[in-house]
């Protein structure tokens, strides 16, 4: 913090940076200084922080670690300043201390989006700091459902790195909404349930306003995702989910149990099977079954729970005549023909 204060870092220009290459140490200091500095936040550091925060915007600090945190998918005009204000720095690395000095020095809004859309409280949230988390939330002009540039709130950041009690601090918000969906229509629960966090989708489907089946990305439910991926526990949630229903299709008619026996995930599958309103032999778009997916994919203990169910139909055919004995027969997979065969 001392060389990001020095006359020589502070003349360097703000808005065309420099070439990081060629200048390790003033890429290393804008990333890590706050790392180091929350280890042991001590009076010198905060002074000296604050002084390194109070015109941030304007220092080459601020390009460089915004540009070191970015990710690819964030909206940003090229060239563009960061916008990178102190308070979206001391955020990004969750130091209350700094942050609550910034605040009393007034100037800061808490509210304002760096040029990728980011506020504060979203950088908190990404990076899972709930004390940092905590101060922003008892500001009375935060804004917690505001969305960044891709439409992402401080909620979906928070769902997507699986930060639990991030989660938790948000959903105790009235006012903070479970399904706000970011500009590809990915819920906060859709993201939970693809990636398999299972207490971020008990904090979600805790709220009694959530959706739990809304439709997203490709008409995709939560229960559809997490049965494709293979999370157990949290597709275990959704089941026991009164507004979940078990056989809703995707856009290409895939069930849940459709998607799990394509991936031969048998646990899942045994978890949908036990549930009397599942449809077993539901085909979809193109007519192909759970049974038929399980065959041509080799999934053999797939296949033998779905023979063990009484309304499945082995000879089914697909929208092509392929029945699933013809499908595993193309596939080579002779254990299976062998189990269809003696239905």
């Amino acid at each position: 913090m001392t060389y990001l204060n020095s006359d020589q870092a502070k003349a360097l220009p703000a808005k065309s940076q420099p070439d990081l290459s060629s200048l390790p140490f003033l890429k290393y200091c804008p990333r890590y200084w706050g790392t180091h500095a929350k280890r042991e936040t001590s009076d010198s550091t905060i002074l000296l922080a604050l002084e390194l925060l109070d015109q941030y915007e304007n220092h080459v600090a601020a390009n460089a670690l915004f540009e070191q945190i970015l990710n690819p998918e964030d909206i940003r005009e090229v060239n563009a300043p960061p916008l990178f204000s102190g308070l979206h720095c001391a955020s990004f690395f969750g130091i209350v201390d700094v942050m609550t000095g910034l605040l009393r020095r007034g100037g800061c809004d808490p509210n304002r989006g760096d040029s990728a859309g980011v506020t504060p409280l979203t950088w908190a949230a990404r990076g899972g700091h709930e004390e940092a988390v905590e101060l922003l939330l008892g500001l009375e002009a935060v804004r917690p459902n505001k969305p960044d540039n891709n439409g992402s709130t401080p909620l979906w950041w928070a769902a997507n790195k699986g930060h639990s009690l991030v989660t938790k601090q948000l959903l105790d918000k009235e006012d903070v909404s479970p399904d706000q969906p970011d500009n590809r229509s990915i819920t906060p629960l859709l993201l939970a349930a693809f990636l398999g966090h299972e207490s971020v989708a008990k904090q979600i489907l805790d709220r009694e306003d959530v959706h739990p089946d809304q439709p997203s990305f490709k008409d995709c439910t939560p229960l559809l995702m997490a049965a494709a991926r293979g999370h157990e526990s949290v597709v275990r949630q959704l089941l026991d989910h009164k507004k979940v229903d078990p056989n809703k299709p995707s856009n290409m008619g895939q069930t849940p149990l459709c998607l799990a026996a394509i991936q031969g995930h048998e646990s899942v599958v045994k978890q949908l099977l036990d549930r009397k309103e599942v449809v077993p032999d539901k085909p979809e778009n193109e007519g192909m079954t759970p049974l038929s997916w399980a065959a041509t994919r080799g999934h053999e203990s797939v296949v033998k729970q779905l023979l063990d169910r009484e309304n499945v139909n082995p000879g089914q055919p697909d929208n092509r005549g392929m029945t699933p004995f013809s499908l595993a027969a193309g596939k080579g997979h002779q254990a299976i023909m062998n189990l269809l065969s003696g239905r």
